[in-house]
């Protein structure tokens, strides 16, 4: 079971089966960056990370040139396709999502009848779903420039076919996420809050019990929050898990291209790069570019989201 977002394992039920066309009133380059051709070192050798989530060996990568979303998709953006399509959410079919406990109200919270064993702030929340987060009564007013959530891997496909994009690949998004910088922890530098100035949306205090909100916020924050990288790209780590192209697998050999590399042929997880609002050094110190973790194409959960290539 993934502590950082908790995965649906129904592996007998597919959705994933509603007819989407790419959409002709979509402008593709319309809030991207170019990012140039180059190599760089993917991954890391060093002891801050996880070895047994792949992080390493580092692997020297070059890449073509691909155009990437500034921010994570938002609640306006997915409205949009929800609105022209008629898409409905893997969440909504199944008819629950996971939900971090801290984010439901008293009346939800008490209705709940399941959580996650091994991580019981993880709630199963009937009716959660992209536009109702934290269950009955709960809405995204006022969140239309927040990330949207509570989004399968399946849904996200779905979205960039719609969108005239794609996914990122796990190269692609790390490349992305540094910035132009090399041998970097973050996307703006190796210390975590440069002149005590926060610089993404991460947890603070006693997880999973007390959060100091020094950073602002609970929950999700604005997808433009805090400063961008060099690149341009706003809250690429924290804030929400971001979904990527690639099967997830932590033996190297798997991954051995080493020109615009594409991950291994199948698995059974995707790999999400970035970590969340819920990530804390105590336990999943995972909002460093090289982490990553994974779950499963019907998973659905408060902290993740996705961003396109083109």
């Amino acid at each position: 079971m993934n502590c950082c977002t908790p995965e649906n394992t129904d592996k007998n039920t597919s959705f994933n089966n509603q007819l989407i066309s790419p959409s002709p009133k979509n402008s593709i380059l319309n809030n991207m960056v170019s990012i140039p051709a180059g190599s760089f070192i993917m991954g890391t050798n060093s002891n801050i990370g996880f070895p047994e989530d792949g992080e390493g060996p580092e692997k020297n990568i070059f890449l073509k040139d691909f155009n990437i979303d500034i921010y994570s998709v938002t609640n306006s953006e997915f409205e949009k396709f929800v609105t022209e399509t008629k898409y409905i959410t893997e969440a909504e079919q199944y008819g629950w999502s996971f939900v971090f406990y801290k984010l439901l109200s008293k009346i939800n919270l008490s209705k709940i009848e399941y959580k996650v064993t091994s991580t019981p702030w993880w709630c199963i929340v009937k009716n959660a779903y992209w536009r109702r987060p934290e269950g009955t009564g709960s809405n995204i007013k006022n969140k239309g420039d927040h990330p949207v959530v509570h989004i399968s891997w399946n849904d996200a496909i779905n979205y960039c076919t719609w969108a005239n994009k794609r996914l990122p690949t796990e190269a692609e998004w790390e490349y992305a996420a540094k910035g132009g910088l090399e041998n970097s922890i973050y996307p703006w530098g190796n210390e975590l809050t440069p002149n005590n100035v926060h610089q993404c949306n991460i947890w603070q205090g006693v997880f999973p019990e007390d959060n100091s909100l020094e950073d602002g916020y609970l929950s999700t924050a604005p997808v433009n929050a805090y400063t961008s990288n060099g690149y341009g790209l706003y809250n690429i780590v924290g804030n929400v898990w971001e979904w990527t192209q690639d099967w997830f697998s932590t033996s190297y050999p798997n991954i051995r291209d080493t020109i615009n590399p594409q991950g291994p042929s199948i698995g059974e997880s995707k790999v999400i790069k970035g970590g969340s609002y819920l990530c804390h050094k105590s336990y999943c110190n995972r909002y460093r570019i090289a982490a990553r973790s994974s779950n499963t194409t019907n998973s659905s959960t408060s902290n993740l989201g996705f961003r396109c290539v083109s």
